[in-house]
Order: structure tokens, then sequence, then C-alpha cells
């Protein structure tokens, strides 16, 4: 993270300004080495940890102890596994109340197959959390309604995902995307499912503030590399955004004057 006003375009979330708009997932590694490696080579400065993962009463935990031996990294702990609202706020109390801080990545997930995110459950978790200090994102389907109930909750951003979770399937989502981030007033962070750069590149061209990915760098040949193919996709949507697409036509149209040479 860097401080305020060193960045011509920096992402702001909770009053935290972030120069890298690729945040990563911690999970299936093959080695804690590895992983530092690819958050390196990412540029990230957001990097979620399941806390089902990490053992909170052992300071010495080798997960947490990698992470937070990163410099400008804002730990995201996530409430992955959670399958109701109950469950999700205690994760969230006992990460705090070891030190996880207050930041919390919100995720729901009751049925193991798919892994989508409840959207009843999610909220309330939201709405309890927020109530508590917590700074909230949540993880949901892409459903502009409920990003919108979860934004005036007082969430800190909403992530809708691209596709299940791990799956590497792209932004199949990206109509209701559009359209959350027409209407979001909060950042918009595209979570789970994205498996190659041109899927983080789509979703930062059409406007998404970040994007977080997590099974396609762990689980590509050179996840170090990847993550770097990645960051570089994320910074170039991002232009590309900023810039203005420029409008599909229908016909050719050509790129040279059709009069004045050749004479």
């Amino acid at each position: 993270m860097k401080e305020k006003n060193t960045h011509p375009d920096p992402l702001i979330i909770a009053d935290t300004h972030f120069t890298s708009r690729l945040f990563l997932g911690t999970g299936k590694f093959s080695s804690v080495k590895t992983m530092l490696e690819a958050i390196r080579e990412s540029g990230s400065e957001m990097v979620t940890v399941a806390l089902r993962r990490v053992d909170l009463d052992n300071p010495e935990d080798e997960l947490l102890s990698a992470v937070h031996s990163l410099k400008d990294i804002q730990l995201l702990p996530n409430t992955s596994g959670a399958r109701d609202a109950t469950e999700a706020v205690r994760v969230a109390r006992l990460s705090r109340e070891m030190g996880g801080g207050a930041w919390v990545k919100l995720e729901v997930t009751p049925d193991p197959r798919y892994l989508l995110p409840d959207p009843v459950e999610t909220l309330k978790a939201a709405e309890i959390l927020i109530k508590e200090s917590f700074t909230v994102l949540p993880y949901i389907n892409a459903d502009p309604i409920l990003a919108k109930h979860l934004e005036e909750a007082g969430c800190a951003t909403v992530m809708p995902l691209g596709s299940p979770i791990g799956s590497n399937r792209g932004l199949k989502t990206i109509d209701n995307v559009r359209i959350i981030i027409e209407m979001a007033k909060v950042p918009v962070v595209v979570d789970a499912g994205l498996g190659s750069p041109s899927d983080a590149a789509l979703a930062m061209e059409i406007g998404a503030d970040a994007v977080l990915v997590n099974t396609a760098i762990a689980t590509s040949g050179n996840p170090a590399l990847y993550a770097r193919a990645l960051r570089k996709a994320v910074e170039a949507g991002r232009e590309a955004f900023l810039a203005g697409k420029p409008a599909a036509l229908p016909t050719a149209s050509a790129s040279s004057p059709l009069t004045g040479f050749l004479r």
C-alpha cells in the first residue's frame, strides 16, 4: 500500500490507498516459497488468507508468518468454509481477537459442490459485522440488487464472481457485472473463476476496480511467471478502460483516406 497522493490512479478501499489492482489468494500453492514468489511477481498489495487454514493461536504459523514477512501487504482474512451467517461472524470475530485485524473477506458458501455464495446469509453476516466496525468485502453472486443492498449496508466493496470458484472458466457473468459496476458507488472486485490474463484484462476493461485471482496462478506451470502475466494484464485492462474503448462498427471503416493520394 502506498501513501495518499503518491500514485496517479490509486484504488481506494475504506480510505486505504492501493497501487495494485490485482489481489491474490493463498490456497493451492505447492509450497509457501512458491506462493511468496508469485505474490512478489504479481505486485499485489492485498492478499487473502482462509482462516480455516491457519493457526491463529500460533504466531509462528508458517502461512501467516510468510504473508506478514511481505512489506506493504494488506492481509485480508476470509471466512471460507462458513456455511451460514453465524459461522462467518464467529470466524471473523475470532480472527480480530487473535490479531487478524478488522478487514474481512466475507464468504458464506453452504453448497460444497459449486461453492456458490448464499445471498441471504451473506447480507445478514455483513450487517452484523459492519455494526461491529469490521471492514467487510463480501463475495457474492453477480446479483446487482444484492450488491446494492450490501453497499447500502456499509460494505467497503462488492466482489461478484466471474464463474464458480476455482473453475478457471473466465468472466461468464459479464452482463450482470457490467450492471453492478454501473450501479456501484463502492469498488467492484471481480472474484473467482478468472483463469487467464485475458479474463482479468476483460474484467478491467469493462470497469471493474480490481480482480482477485488464486487458483489460476497457483495451479499454473510457473506460478511466479503467471502472476507477472496477470499483473500486466490488469494494468493493460485498466489503461484501456481509462482511455475509452472505441465503438464497434457493423461494417468496415478505412483507416487511410480514400481520396487525395496517388495522383
